[in-house]
């Protein structure tokens, strides 16, 4: 009886969760991808990665100082 419970509890869940996921808004993939580009167009010039770091010391990606032990 125990397992007939705790399965149905289960299936409840499943449903909410597919109930939660069926209600998100979607938008078809072209727009999404369309809304990508632009948003990489519009902030391209903010990307140290390819647009380079104004300095050495503002690099995150560094090498940093080696360390000697005595």
């Amino acid at each position: 009886m125990d397992m007939m419970v705790s399965t149905l509890q289960q299936q409840r869940a499943v449903t909410e969760q597919l109930r939660r996921e069926a209600a998100i808004k979607r938008i078809p993939v072209s727009q999404a991808v369309a809304d990508i580009v632009k948003f990489i167009t519009d902030h391209e010039q903010e990307d140290c990665l390819l647009v380079g770091f104004t300095s050495q010391k503002v690099n995150p990606f560094r090498e940093k100082s080696s360390c000697t032990l005595l």
